[in-house]
This record gives C-alpha cells, structure tokens and sequence, in this order.
C-alpha cells in the first residue's frame, strides 16, 4: 500500500521526541505523531507525507498506552505550553533523562552517564513569571494567552495550571477592563493596536506580585480603573507598571517602564539572598526547584575560600550571589543593562561587597578580562539556548585557564557540542546532572562539571 497524504493507517508508537509528539514506523520511515504515547495502538490520518518521514494525526486510539493519564487542563494539547499532560510525570522524567543522555554520547561523544534526573515536587502552579499575548479571535473577542505550538495563533488560556492561581484572577481583571474601555489589541502583522503583553511576576518568598501591561503606545487609556481594580481585589500585588514598546518585533519588552502603582519593583528571597526584581529581570522561573540545581552548582564549584569566580550570563547575579559567598571575588556578566543595576543592588542589600557587574556581551567581556589578566579560579556558565560562542570558550580555556567550568544549560543539545569543545581545549567532563524545573513542558535544565 503506498502511504501519501490523507491515507488511514494503523500504528503503534514506540518512541517520543524532546518535543512531546510520539514515534511510529511504517516500512522504516518515522512517523510523528502529536498527543500520542509510547504504547498507543492508533488509527491515525496522515497529514505530510516527506521523502522519509510521514506526520500523522489521531483518528481514533484503538488502544491506549498504560502509560497515558487523564489531561486535566482544558487547553491542552491546543496551547503549545505543556508537552506532556498525557503521560505519568515518571515516564516525562525518563524521556527527559533519555534525551540528555542520547546528546551526551551523540553529539558531545561523551560516555559519561548523567546523573538520574532531579524531578520536581509539584507539577502544577510552580512558576513565578507568565507571559501573556494579546489577540482576537475571528469574531473580534479578545483571547489572552498563548501561542499554538509552531504558530503565533494565540489560544485563549486564562487558568493555566503552570501558573500561580492569583495570575488567573489577574488575567479576568485585564481582560474586563479592556473589553470594557474599549482596548484596542496589537496586530503583528500591521503594528497597530495598544496591548501586547501581559507580564506577571510573583516572589513566592514575599508574595509579592507585579503586574506588566507591553502596550504599543505611550500611556493607557483609563489605566487609574485597571490599577483600581486589581488593587482591590488582588492585594498582594506590590507593583503595576507599564512597558512601552513600539517596535515591531518579537521582543517582548521594550526599554521604557512606567510605575501606575507602587514600586518599581518587587522582591523575593531566592537560597537565603534577597533579589529586587524588574520586569527586565532574568530570574529562575521555578525558584524551589532552582535552589536545588544551584546547590547542586556550588557543590561542582567546590569552593575552599578566596577564590576568583567569573558569572558569565549572570542575569541579576542569582547564581554568583547564591553559590560564591565563601569566594574571595565575584565578577558578573551580562549584557541587560537593567538586570547589571539589579545585580549590583542586589548585592548591596545583601552586603556583599567582593562583587563586581560588568554590562557586556559575555564574548566581549571574557576577552575584556582575559586582558586585564584576571585569571578565576572558577568559571560559571549559564548561557541562553544557543549556548556559548567558540571565541568564549576559547579565552575561558586558554586565556583564563581556570581549574573549574560549572556549566549551567537549558538545552542539552547545545550544552553537548560545547562539551565536545572543552573537551578538545584540554577540560574533561567529570559529572553532570538533568534537573526538571519545567514539569510537563519539553524543557529539560543541567548542570554540568568540567575540570581542566
């Protein structure tokens, strides 16, 4: 039987990718199956039909994996937050210790083993930070949300289970005081409309909560009745702030913030140091869980007193601040010139004061140094997606000659090719352990030991 687009077939999947859509085989060729598990005996539609690969669709499950659960959220799978509210948090665990693995030996080759996997406590309700996008449906409703998987149509979400349960009130607030003025929402196609974003973020040490409003614009119609209403009702809110961005871009936030109500920012006690936090702010998204991969980076950092650390992407300093207190120095790197001012006070209200920031991109900065002849002891490495540049890791490897990498990751694919670099530049690959600070969504963090 030739299989092309719109064939029927039946399946069985064995096999799931880091994206959270299950693997069949026909003849050989993979087919790619969403919201399927390992197990699942499927009738399923083919909907692309490539060269060595076919993408199918579920028809009907003729039988269910044993390792399927009960979605329990009404958005899934249409919002493209989560991958895996279908399958047991143990067998997500596994797929993610499986992925940093199979990178390791493929991409770094590397035999070390990881470490078993870190998994989280509670899957639900464990972020500090969400990001809402504005859009209106086909009838003009305004939906408030996020993105489908691989597209911009925003899927109108207002309980999110990833989120604290205040962002839900937050979020119904909003959305009335827009449907109520008259609210116009933004369009990236054409770059007009006001509401862009809604940023929120709480301490859950403090309680503290700041509500974010990106507008397309300079001020916010009747903003006095949105400050009102959230204040009344959501008391624990400390900040509401305006961020202007008129750019058309994907950038989510603009350069300009302005204070509606309260402070400018809010705060929150992250492994026993107090952070001031921005709505520029990099921040760990799951701090109890984070406190755990951080403890887990001091103890590879193994500092015996008066060391020179160097934080490369240091975001406020979270990381140097929170491992490097028995250091002699700490030398911090970012690039965000808001989160540099936050790092800097962020160590003045902990009285620290054998900490230094830099604003630089961390490339520029490692050479910068390099230069002035600093020589740490320990390099902290905790880089965006892409992971580092070779020009980085080479001045790390042959101009600073530390005796320790800590190497923080959000993507271990990346973190394997720069594994393989170290490697190559004299540093071996002594531990490293997966942390799952994402539950349910693809993502999987990891620390890793390289010693020179």
């Amino acid at each position: 039987m030739e299989i092309k687009k719109n064939s029927i077939v039946e399946i069985y999947i064995d096999d799931m990718t880091v994206e959270g859509a299950g693997v069949g085989h026909i003849d050989g060729a993979a087919v790619f199956v969403d919201n399927s598990v390992v197990g699942d005996h499927l009738e399923i539609i083919i909907i692309k039909a490539a060269k060595n690969y076919f993408v199918g669709k579920i028809k009907k499950i003729l039988n269910p994996s044993k390792l399927r659960i009960e979605n329990d959220c009404a958005s899934f799978p249409r919002c493209g937050g989560c991958a895996f509210r279908n399958i047991s948090y143990q067998s997500e665990c596994e797929i993610k210790q499986k992925r940093v693995l199979d990178c390791i030996k493929r991409i770094a080759k590397n035999d070390t083993v990881p470490n078993d996997i870190v998994g989280c406590e509670s899957t639900s309700f464990y972020r500090n930070k969400a990001q809402y996008k504005f859009a209106l449906d086909r009838d003009g409703n305004i939906q408030i949300g996020f993105f489908a998987r691989h597209s911009h149509r925003v899927i109108d979400c207002e309980n999110c289970l990833l989120q604290p349960k205040e962002f839900e009130k937050i979020v119904k607030i909003v959305r009335n005081y827009a449907e109520n003025n008259n609210i116009s929402v933004y369009d990236e196609t054409t770059g007009k409309g006001l509401l862009r974003q809604l940023y929120i973020r709480k301490g859950f040490a403090t309680n503290e909560i700041m509500v974010c409003l990106v507008i397309n614009g300079n001020r916010l119609y009747n903003g006095e009745d949105l400050v009102s209403e959230l204040t009344q009702n959501i008391p624990e809110i400390a900040s509401i702030v305006i961020n202007i961005n008129r750019d058309k871009t994907n950038v989510i936030l603009g350069d300009e913030c302005q204070t509606l109500y309260g402070k400018d920012t809010i705060s929150d006690i992250f492994c026993g140091v107090k952070f001031s936090l921005s709505p520029h702010s990099f921040y760990q998204v799951n701090p109890i869980q984070a406190e755990k991969l951080f403890k887990k980076a001091e103890e590879y950092a193994d500092f015996k007193g008066g060391e020179t650390v160097l934080d490369l992407y240091c975001g406020v300093g979270a990381v140097g601040l929170c491992t490097a207190k028995n250091a002699g120095k700490l030398i911090g790197v970012e690039i965000i010139p808001q989160a540099v001012e936050n790092a800097k006070q962020n160590a003045l209200a902990n009285g620290i004061d054998n900490a230094e920031f830099i604003c630089a991109d961390a490339t520029t900065a490692a050479e910068m140094l390099a230069n002035r002849g600093i020589t740490p002891d320990v390099v902290m490495i905790d880089p965006p997606r892409k992971g580092c540049t070779p020009e980085l890791i080479s001045t790390v490897t042959e101009d600073m000659n530390p005796k320790r990498v800590v190497y923080i990751s959000c993507d271990p694919a990346t973190l394997a090719r720069d594994i393989a670099i170290f490697e190559e530049k004299g540093y071996k690959l002594k531990e490293i352990t997966p942390f799952d600070l994402f539950p349910r969504t693809p993502h999987v963090e990891n620390v890793a030991l390289l010693v020179r």
